[in-house]
Order: structure tokens, then C-alpha cells, then sequence
């Protein structure tokens, strides 16, 4: 058994899809993962808790260190915070990181920002998600009384990056320069992975379409994968 983390099997947007989890939690021991990794939507809009309780079961049964945030459409919030706080109760491994962190092997410092952060605005918890890139760099200040911890953040909303080829936050760009993480972990269809200055940031796939990826933190490469 590795002394630190290297291997992270990563995914974001599974939707509710409760068929395609079923099969990435089975499929983790085959990859040699030491942790696991989900970006939100964990499930559609309105979801009760009975769902996200069926949902944080089925992800347990991995047996790994585990870091997840919600997405723009785990909305209420409440729904999905009280499940987050029971299966920790049981599965101390299970750890929601929106707003908070957890530490993985290494030691490594895992910390995230769920649902989508804007440039402006108030935030929002009732019928979507979404917080004012304020609200997400005061949440991250507190990493600064940890910073010599090297660190791995989970975003729903994708840093600009101009070889993502495509749109993204500048906030969240901000936010990872200021920072500095060693890895990034983004939500998105498609598998691909860039440099933004110092930070690796690794689109995983979208797991209500089958696609997962699995990340070598020492490397930095990735091998990319379909459930389906």
C-alpha cells in the first residue's frame, strides 16, 4: 500500500446516474486508485435526501479517500448537506470539501468550491446554486494558515484557460494563480488537462455520459476511460 496519494479516479456531473456510479465504484480497484474524486451535479435539480443518501452509499462502497462537491443543480443545499453529514458519521473516508477541506495521503490538502462562482451577485442555495467569487476566495482564505500543505482543489466552474479551448472564470483563474494548488479538478464534458502557471487542471468527463478519468498526481498524465 502506498505511503501517499498518486492515483485519483475522477469524474464530475454523474446526474443521479446511480447505474454508471454503481459501475466506477466497482471499476476502482482494477485502476489502482488511492483516492477518488467527484465534481457535482451529483444529482438533477430537487433531489431530496433519500436521494443523495442512495448516491453517497453506492460511492462508499469504494472503501477510498473520497472529496466531492455539489454542482449548480444540487440545489437546495440542505438536501444535500445532510446526507454529506451522515455517511460521514459512518464512512469517516467520505468527505464533502465545499467550503471546507479534508487531507489525503502525502500529506495532501483537498479543499473545493461547489455550484457555480460568479463575478458578482449574492449567492444562492435555494434554487441553484451559485456564489459571488467573494464569497469563494473568503471561504479559501483560511489555506493560507495551511500553505505548506501542496494542495488539490475541486471546482464545478472551469478556470479560463485559453488551451482548454473554451470558456472559463477569470475569478476561478484568480483564484488558482493566487493559490498556487498542484492539482485542479474542473467539471465538463470531455477528458482533457492543461497547465495554468503552476496548477495542473484536469477535466475529467462527465459521468452521465460513462466518461471517467483516472489522474497520476506524480506524472501528470492522465488515462482516460467510458463505463459504458
Amino acid at each position: 500500500m502506498r505511503r501517499t496519494t498518486r492515483y485519483i479516479l475522477a469524474t464530475s456531473n454523474p446526474m443521479g446516474d446511480l447505474e454508471a456510479l454503481e459501475k466506477l465504484v466497482k471499476l476502482a480497484p482494477e485502476t489502482g486508485a488511492d483516492a477518488l474524486a467527484l465534481v457535482g451535479n451529483l444529482m438533477p435539480k430537487t433531489a431530496k435526501s433519500r436521494d443523495y443518501a442512495a448516491f453517497f452509499r453506492i460511492l462508499s462502497e469504494a472503501h477510498l479517500p473520497t472529496a466531492y462537491i455539489p454542482g449548480p443543480q444540487d440545489a437546495p443545499i440542505w438536501e444535500y448537506l445532510r446526507e454529506a453529514a451522515n455517511i460521514e458519521l459512518v464512512r469517516p473516508e467520505m468527505r464533502n470539501v465545499h467550503e471546507t477541506f479534508t487531507f489525503w495521503k502525502g500529506p495532501y490538502l483537498v479543499a473545493g468550491i461547489g455550484g457555480e462562482i460568479t463575478d458578482d451577485g449574492e449567492p444562492e442555495e435555494g434554487e441553484a446554486l451559485r456564489y459571488p467569487a467573494w464569497v469563494a476566495e473568503y471561504h479559501l482564505k483560511t489555506l493560507w494558515d495551511l500553505k505548506d500543505y501542496p494542495k488539490i482543489f475541486l471546482f464545478y466552474t472551469n478556470p479560463y484557460h485559453k488551451g482548454l479551448g473554451e470558456g472559463g472564470s477569470y475569478e476561478v483563474a484568480h483564484l488558482v494563480k493566487t493559490h498556487n494548488p498542484l492539482l485542479v479538478i474542473t467539471a465538463g464534458r470531455g477528458q482533457k488537462h492543461e497547465m495554468l502557471g503552476a496548477s495542473w487542471v484536469v477535466v475529467p468527463g462527465d459521468l452521465s455520459e460513462g466518461e471517467y478519468s483516472l489522474l497520476d498526481l506524480r506524472a501528470r498524465k492522465l488515462e482516460t476511460g467510458n463505463v459504458r
